[in-house]
């Protein structure tokens, strides 16, 4: 039953009716007003006499940047302040002039992604004269708030050695650790599936994954943005880590373009430490981009084409000559602004980029034939706009539209269509599947005598023992991603009294889809079985191949569909009362997952019916499930100085259960055909599948709750600095599990068991004590529930120390965190190689015995990086040069010893027999440096070429991380990736 928020007499008001009054009573309010983008930032300041320190009223202050269509202009108010809202990042000229039309000031500053410029003007009234002064550059710690965020501009992080691709500029962000990982995301706070991704104000990361997903290259970003905590109700920010928003380039009134290619030959890379993985590989990288106006102050462009490319020779194999690797990918992107007044800006763009790959893996004894490849596309429209509707009030819009589809395939493709009572071609096998060469056994001669003919045809040269896999990769898999979103919003700012306000007013809404076709190629695995297992029947089977079910093509298997739709709604107000600042801010967000094969019926037992491709509501968590209050407050206790406090809920919205809970994941079950000796199919039944799962009622989302205490302390114009202390402690996590798990696995039910469930841990029984009888109903669905684990928990806590120093031609930036991050649910921990998009909800926590929470869980998490330092800068060099560098130290990460043989398994992943981070990997530093050197010519300068070099990881340390756990594996305790070794990329780029 919901709870009451208000009741008096007859009138009662539940927490669901007030979510849904409010937000009645936002959209009255929001469609009395016009809409328009938040790709921007803004200025705001106070004009005053010099004379007396009063206000100035009535003062005009006009704005102009190239990147800014016409211009903006404002007043002061009766107590001096102005504000300029919704400016496009980048360098403005602002030039106030006095009520009495003479006394004239100009000042010159730049305007950063999302974040406040505060520019004050102290004026002689009366004196005719214009003053022009340059603002010191902004800083990129964001100071005047009680968040934790940043900003990066380009002109920045092109002085410094930095990738080309997006996950490259990460490493840059105070207290986020540095990674080598090339899918799942650093931890920050919270997991490497917590952060979220934007570019150009579009959520880019992988719909029910939260990884960084898109590959817009760095050329296009014009400036970075990063809110690692202390978030308010502007934004719509629920993420469990970082985010981090981008903003592309973007036309001007002049005629701009560039073009580059940048090469990372073999031969300037360091040997691998990891000889496995040693091999001769070069990089290289085509960019150009053009851009200028189409009508002068109303209509700009910008366009950009990108072309990266890898070549890796592949070394010879066991079989011998395997494909070579290559990639090739080509990105094209487009961007309009349009300002039909002063008042209005529109921004349009679209990216598309097309790549395609051979060759991704052959295995040590794999025939060529098992080669993999890859066919991606990704393609992102946008339309936005902001109206400046008055001094005090303007308001945006956006739209966007995200497609990401994906192939994994095998570069050999199959002719072979499996079909119930077919015979298996035995002297093709490889050409049929992806066939497994038998290995001789000792003291079987039968066995023995069968497969001597097999591994003298399949198995690899000079061996006549056996072993060796031939044929095509096995899988095809088809999966595609979408998201749709909209979003508007409104700002009012008004003085009442001593006290100011800044008013924001938002709505978004986005749906989200996954596409998921998985079939077999041939036959898929064929595996050598050679008599040893008998049929049902008792008949002998020698051949078995396992093939997706959805490969029996006359069946009409449909592909999982798996849905998500969120709405989300802000509320914030920004108080200002002289040295104080007060943020008081609510998001209320809902979230409903969507599934496939049931349809409701509500006189059915479980409510559902078994209806194969039909979509229907999984779960829905309401408005009233997940408010989010934001609350802050900053004193400005003196000039320079300022102490802040924050407290914030996040209600991460990333989750994989739209489709591990489907229930039609059971419709792609693969299937397994024995055959014998001669090939004919025997027997055939369906292998072991994750079907459709039930949620347990009455859980409560996971969430994460966040304080935060800090100090800001400007030194001197050049040298900024902020310290700060941060707890998050989340709590409330879903997972899927046996539902039968605190009964059976509990030292009451077991009490001589190792790892049974300690007594008072939960109530020993179901989740859902009626769920066998649902499954019986429907006929089909899993014993695994979606449950909110007991005693879920992660808490995080950090300490950390930045500054930042700008001199005439050296910038400098250095941070220092000590954090510590513990729990028992440790979604970075979850396989022994945890670099890949896993399951957010449905991932192996919780699945069996060995895997339980109270398995020597709760200890220190693997994201965990105790100290981690970065320095980085650039000096800008007489001789029209400049050298950039970037330093990084951090602890390793922690890993403990898995072993499934005390818990009765033969698998050990993730079942600890020690408590969870009790050993640490090695420390890992490195260096990287860059020279870029600029050659000017023609008139004014106009034309220039750049030569650059950037080398990575100066004293080439290859550090070993992701430390093998498996107790009873020879490599136990050795590292089983590296550090990138060092690696050197030059440059030739032309401009105008």
């Amino acid at each position: 039953m919901s709870k009451i928020v208000f009741s008096k007499g007859n009138l009662t008001i539940t927490r669901a009716a007030f979510a849904r009054l409010m937000i009645l009573g936002f959209f009255l309010t929001l469609f009395s007003t016009p809409l328009l983008a938040q790709q921007t930032g803004s200025v705001t300041g106070t004009v005053t006499n010099a004379a007396d320190g009063s206000a100035i009223e009535g003062a005009t202050i006009v704005a102009t940047s190239p990147v800014l269509p016409g211009e903006r202009t404002t007043t002061s108010s009766g107590n001096g302040d102005y504000r300029l809202p919704l400016l496009p990042p980048g360098t403005y000229t602002l030039r106030f002039t006095m009520p009495d039309g003479v006394t004239e000031r100009t000042r010159v500053m730049e305007v950063l992604l999302q974040q406040r410029s505060t520019v004050d003007v102290a004026v002689d009234l009366g004196q005719p004269m214009e003053e022009v002064l340059v603002v010191g550059t902004a800083t990129l710690l964001e100071m005047g708030d009680a968040s934790i965020s940043d900003a990066i501009g380009s002109d920045t992080f092109n002085a410094l050695p930095i990738g080309q691709e997006y996950r490259d500029l990460v490493k840059l962000i105070p207290g986020v650790q540095y990674t080598a990982d090339t899918t799942r995301g650093p931890s920050a706070g919270g997991n490497g599936q917590d952060n979220t991704y934007q570019f150009d104000g579009v959520d880019v990361s992988l719909p029910l994954f939260g990884t960084l997903s898109a590959e817009p290259s760095t050329h296009d970003i014009d400036q970075v943005s990063i809110v690692r905590g202390g978030a308010n109700a502007v934004g719509f920010n629920r993420s469990g880590g970082f985010k981090v928003n981008t903003i592309s380039k973007r036309g001007t009134n002049e005629f701009h373009g560039e073009a580059s290619y940048q090469i990372e030959d073999s031969s300037w890379t360091a040997d691998r430490e990891n000889t496995d993985q040693d091999f001769d590989q070069t990089k290289d990288w085509v960019v150009a981009n053009f851009s200028g106006p189409i009508v002068k102050d109303k209509l700009f462009f910008y366009a950009s084409y990108y072309n990266p490319t890898t070549e890796r020779k592949n070394r010879d194999n066991a079989y011998g000559p395997v494909p070579d690797y290559s990639y090739d990918r080509d990105e094209y992107f487009g961007k309009l602004t349009f300002a039909p007044t002063d008042s209005l800006l529109f921004d349009a763009s679209y990216r598309a980029s097309d790549a395609e790959g051979f060759g991704e893996g052959v295995g040590t004894f794999e025939s060529a034939r098992g080669s993999q490849g890859s066919d991606a596309s990704l393609d992102i429209a946008i339309v936005e706009g902001s109206w400046i509707i008055s001094d005090n009030s303007s308001a945006y819009f956006k739209y966007t539209d995200f497609e990401n589809k994906t192939k994994g395939r095998p570069d050999y493709l199959s002719n072979a269509n499996p079909a119930i009572g077919a015979m298996l071609d035995l002297n093709n096998l490889d050409s049929i599947g992806q066939f497994f060469v038998p290995n001789l056994r000792e003291n079987d001669p039968a066995w023995n005598a069968w497969a001597q003919p097999l591994i003298d045809q399949y198995s690899y040269p000079g061996n006549t023992n056996g072993g060796g896999t031939v044929g095509g990769h096995y899988q095809i898999n088809e999966q595609n991603f979408y998201r749709e979103s909209f979003e508007v919003g409104y700002d009012l700012s008004f003085d009442w009294g001593s006290t100011t306000h800044e008013l924001h007013f938002g709505y978004h809404q986005e749906e989200i889809e996954e596409y998921l076709l998985r079939s077999s190629n041939g036959w898929g695995l064929i595996e050598s079985i050679g008599g040893i297992e008998n049929t049902s029947d008792g008949e002998p089977i020698y051949y078995r191949a396992t093939f997706y079910q959805t490969s029996l093509g006359e069946y009409g298997i449909p592909p999982i569909r798996s849905y998500a739709e969120s709405r989300n709604i802000e509320i914030n107000d920004l108080i200002t009362m002289g040295d104080w600042s007060f943020n008081i801010g609510l998001l209320i967000s809902e979230d409903t997952l969507f599934g496939q094969g049931l349809r409701k019926d509500p006189t059915a037992l479980s409510g559902f019916v078994a209806a194969p491709g039909n979509k229907y509501e999984m779960k829905k968590v309401d408005f009233d499930e997940m408010l989010s209050p934001r609350l802050g407050v900053t004193w400005d206790f003196a000039d320079n100085m300022s102490v802040f406090a924050n407290y914030a809920r996040y209600y991460p919205s990333a989750s994989s259960l739209a489709r591990a809970a489907s229930w039609d994941r059971n419709l792609h079950a693969e299937i397994e055909a024995d055959f014998d000796i001669n090939g004919n199919m025997i027997e055939i039944e369906d292998d072991a599948s994750s079907s459709g799962k039930f949620f347990v009622p009455g859980i409560e989302p996971r969430h994460i709750d966040e304080y935060i205490i800090g100090l800001t302390w400007d030194v001197n114009d050049r040298l900024s600095t902020r310290m700060h202390a941060r707890h998050r402690r989340a709590r409330d996590m879903w997972e899927d599990t046996w539902n039968f798990a605190r009964q059976f696995y509990s030292c009451t039910a077991e009490p001589d068991r190792f790892g049974c469930m300690p007594a008072g841990w939960s109530e020993e029984e179901p989740y859902i004590p009626e769920l066998s009888d649902y499954i019986d109903q429907i006929g089909s669905g899993s014993t695994f529930v979606i449950a909110q684990l007991p005693r879920a928990y992660t808490d995080y806590t950090e300490l950390s120390f930045e500054g930042e120093y700008r001199g005439d031609n050296w910038f400098l930036q250095a941070s220092y965190t000590w954090s510590q991050y513990e729990g028992n649910f440790d979604q970075d921990n979850t396989t022994t190689f945890n670099d890949q998009n896993i399951f957010i909800g449905s991932s192996n926590l919780a699945d069996a015995r060995g895997r339980m929470l109270w398995n020597f869980k709760d200890g220190t998490l693997h994201g965990e990086v105790p100290h981690l330092f970065k320095l980085f800068g650039y000096y800008e060099l007489p001789w029209n040069a400049s050298l950039g560098g970037y330093f990084v130290y951090q602890s390793g990460k922690p890993w403990e010893t898995w072993n499934g043989s005390p818990y009765g398994y033969s698998s050990d992943t993730i079942r600890f027999v020690e408590k969870a981070g009790s050993r640490r990997a090695d420390a890992h530093y490195q260096l990287d440096l860059n020279y870029t050197q600029n050659f000017y010519f023609g008139a004014d300068n106009r034309y220039a070429v750049q030569l650059r070099a950037d080398l990575f990881n100066v004293f080439d340390n290859q550090t070993g991380y992701n430390i093998n756990p498996v107790e009873d594996s020879s490599t136990y305790g050795q590292p089983l990736s590296f550090y990138q070794p060092r690696r050197l990329q030059l440059m030739a780029k032309f401009l105008f």
